[in-house]
Formats: C-alpha cells, sequence, structure tokens
C-alpha cells in the first residue's frame, strides 16, 4: 500500500449522498485536508467532526490539488463541474480531478478533454459497493487514465476504499470495466431472486437457502450482505432501481457497440423495469425485483424476522 503525509495535497469532494459521504468520512479521518460540497449542505456538514470544511460554493473547490466527484448521474456530473456556477466557472481548476460516478465512456471522454482544456488531469474511478462496504474496508475501486497521475492519487483511493484500486489502462476503460460489472450485479441479482423464490415455492425457508448459497463456491461478499434484506424482506436503498436500470442501459448499449449479444442481460433489465412499473422506484432497494418475482409466482411475501449476518463484521 502506498503511503502518504496526509496533509501533503489538498482534497476537495464534491457528493455527499449515502457513498459519498462514507467515502469522504474515510478521507477526513485519515487527516486528510478535506473540503466538501454537497447541494443539500446538512448532508455534508457531519464531515466538519473529523475535520472537513465545507464549502458554500463549488468555486471553492477549484483550488484544490485533488478533486473527488461522487454523483448521481453524468448530467449531474458535467453540471457540477462545468455548469454556470460549477467548479470550473471561474479561472482557477484543480490539478486533478478523480470521478468515482458511474457513467458512460463516452462522456467520460468529453469530461476528460473539457478538463484538459482548463489544465486538469483526470482520473476515470468508479466503485463497486455500498457505503456498509466503505465502513467494513471492503469497498473496490477501478480506476483508468494516465498512469503517473494513477499513482499521485492512488494512496487517497487506499484510504477511501482500503482494497486500493485496480488499474486497467489509459482513457475511459474502467467505465467499461464498471459498466460490465454493474450489469453483472443486475443479473445476479435476478437469478438469485428467482431461485431463492422456486426453494421457498419448494418449502426451502429463504434463510437457509441463501445460507447455503452464502457458504458454498457461489457464495460473494454481494449475496450475504443482500441477504438480511432478502430474509427479512427489509427494502432500505443502497442502490435504487433507476440507477440499476441505468447501467444495465449503458451495458446494453456496449453490446450494440461491439456486437456481442447480451441475452440474458437484456432479460434481466426488462424484468428490472417490469417491476419499477409496479411502484419498484427511488424510494426502495433495486433488489426489491425479489418480491416482484414472488408476486409474478402468485406469493406474497412474509419477514421470517431472523438475524442474519452480513458478512460486513464491523458495519
Amino acid at each position: 500500500m502506498a503511503t502518504i503525509e496526509p496533509g501533503s495535497k489538498t482534497i476537495g469532494w464534491i457528493g455527499t449522498g449515502r457513498m459519498g459521504f462514507a467515502m469522504a468520512d474515510n478521507l477526513a479521518k485519515a487527516g486528510c485536508p478535506v473540503r466538501a460540497w454537497n447541494r443539500t449542505r446538512a448532508k455534508a456538514e457531519p464531515l466538519s467532526k473529523h475535520g472537513a470544511e465545507i464549502a458554500d460554493e463549488l468555486l471553492d473547490l477549484a483550488d484544490r490539488d485533488i478533486l473527488f466527484t461522487m454523483v448521481a448521474t453524468q448530467d449531474h456530473l458535467r453540471d457540477v463541474l462545468f455548469g454556470e456556477s460549477g467548479v470550473l466557472s471561474g479561472d482557477a481548476a484543480p490539478k486533478i480531478v478523480v470521478d468515482c460516478t458511474s457513467i458512460s465512456a463516452e462522456v467520460s471522454a468529453e469530461i476528460r478533454d473539457r478538463l484538459a482544456q482548463r489544465g486538469s488531469q483526470f482520473i476515470a474511478a468508479p466503485v463497486s459497493g455500498n457505503a456498509k462496504c466503505v465502513k467494513a474496508g471492503k469497498l473496490s475501486v477501478v480506476a483508468s487514465g494516465p498512469e503517473e497521475v494513477f499513482n499521485q492519487v492512488l494512496p487517497y483511493l487506499e484510504i477511501i476504499g482500503r482494497l486500493g484500486a485496480t488499474y486497467v489502462g489509459e482513457g475511459e476503460l474502467s467505465r467499461i470495466v464498471k459498466i460490465c460489472h454493474n450489469v453483472f450485479l443486475g443479473v445476479v441479482t435476478q437469478s438469485l431472486s428467482e431461485l431463492t423464490i422456486l426453494a421457498q415455492q419448494a418449502g426451502v425457508p429463504r434463510h437457509a437457502f441463501l445460507d447455503f448459497i452464502n457458504k458454498s463456491v457461489m457464495g460473494s461478499v454481494f449475496s450475504r450482505y443482500k441477504t438480511p434484506g432478502w430474509v427479512n424482506l427489509d427494502w432500505s436503498v443502497t442502490f435504487t432501481p433507476e440507477l440499476m436500470r441505468k447501467d444495465m442501459d449503458l451495458g446494453l448499449a456496449l453490446g450494440r457497440k461491439f456486437e456481442v449479444p447480451m441475452p440474458t442481460a437484456s432479460v434481466s433489465r426488462d424484468v428490472m423495469q417490469a417491476s419499477m412499473g409496479h411502484g419498484n422506484t427511488e424510494t426502495v432497494d433495486f433488489s426489491i425485483v425479489m418480491d416482484y418475482m414472488a408476486k409474478c409466482s402468485g406469493v406474497t411475501l412474509e419477514s421470517e424476522n431472523i438475524d442474519v449476518a452480513t458478512g460486513l463484521e464491523t458495519d
């Protein structure tokens, strides 16, 4: 793991939602000089407990050595960087911008070019996990861009994610990896939902079926930390159905671009859409697709009210 002097570079942070807050908090706790901004200021203010400054305007982040962004969509990213009141709306510009949002490779390339015109280097660094994974030290990061710039930001990525970061090359290759990852996430969620309902219909309690899966070669960090929600019907949001649909659409667009058939991903995307059409939208987690699959099977799910470990022992 790379080492840094915590105060060696000034850090800016945009976006303190569920994920962004936990990531920025790790930097602040490590003693990094963080200045953070969020559209709703109150969501950023708790960072001040660990020494972070809270910016009043995006322009207050223009003088940072490294600026991290973690927002919801590529339109939000364009706006916070290049909008009328964005970071780059004045004369100054951050030395390096590191974006952790899930966006298309095309938009990422556009942003890289626009930043270069202002003298800013760009690292695309999308992440895998949720806020609980961040706190448990199990967040993973994939990065692309100039390798010498990646090496400068790697110590900070290691503070954020603790597992370090996978460097996959120049340009926007990390965007491709993250989109493929999230399509896989959607497909796995759909498949596991179907099979959990099948097992239940045959008489197997959900907690018992998922316990076996988690202990088998098919178990994963994801299946383990989703199990309590599937067992006890807790649909608290970690990633919304809309965001999952967005990433599935990005993946299917890549399939069309590179002439790769993706029948399993296509069906999984359409089932997610159907689930959303039944009211499963921004207030619930995308994993609620299991409840939709139950309804398609004529089943009304009930909580099993069983205490199930998440596998994230420090959360």
